[in-house]
C-alpha cells in the first residue's frame, strides 16, 4: 500500500474516531439536521474496510436513507439478494469476489441489471476505470472522498428512479 493510500485511510479513521467521541452525527457538523424521512430509499455499502462502511453508514442514515452492509463480493451479491436496495456503492478491492466481478454478476441478471451502482475505490488508474464502465458501472468515485458529495449522489440518483 503505498504512502498516500495509507495517509487516506488514516483520514477515514480519523474522522471516524471524531464523529464517535464527539457524539456529532456527520462529518460536516455545520449541516443543520434534515427533518427525518428527507430521503428515501435502500442502499447497500460495500467495502472490506469497516471504518469506511461506518463512515458512509452515518452520514448516509443521517439524512434518511437505510443503509445496509457488506464486507466482501459473496456478502454483497447475498445483501442484494435478500434486501434488494436501489443503489450501491461498491468497492473494487476486497476478499473473495472483487467489485468488478460484483458488477459483471449484476449486470449478467435481470433482476439485477438496472441497479444503480456506484464504484468507491482507491483504483485510479485508467485501465480500472475502463473496466468499470465497460462493465456497466454507473458511476466512479476515487478515495479519499467527501461525505456530502456521497450524499448528494445517492440523492440525484434516487430522486430519478
Amino acid at each position: 500500500m503505498g504512502s498516500k493510500q495509507a495517509a487516506g485511510r488514516k483520514t477515514y479513521a480519523q474522522r471516524l474516531d471524531l464523529l464517535e467521541s464527539s457524539g456529532v452525527q456527520s462529518a460536516h457538523a455545520s449541516m443543520p439536521t434534515p427533518p427525518s424521512g428527507f430521503c428515501s430509499g435502500k442502499i447497500l455499502v460495500v467495502d472490506d474496510e469497516p471504518h469506511i462502511v461506518r463512515l458512509m453508514q452515518v452520514n448516509l442514515e443521517r439524512v434518511g436513507f437505510t443503509v445496509v452492509k457488506a464486507y466482501d463480493g459473496n456478502e454483497a451479491l447475498e445483501q442484494i439478494r435478500l434486501e434488494q436496495p436501489d443503489l450501491v456503492f461498491l468497492d473494487a478491492m476486497m476478499p473473495h469476489m472483487d467489485g468488478f466481478e460484483v458488477l459483471q454478476n449484476l449486470r449478467k441478471h435481470q433482476a439485477t441489471r438496472d441497479l444503480p451502482v456506484i464504484m468507491l475505490t482507491a483504483k485510479a488508474q485508467d485501465a480500472d476505470i475502463f473496466r468499470a464502465w465497460q462493465s456497466g458501472v454507473d458511476g466512479y468515485l476515487t478515495k479519499p472522498f467527501n461525505p456530502v458529495e456521497i450524499m448528494a449522489i445517492a440523492r440525484r440518483i434516487l430522486e430519478k428512479g
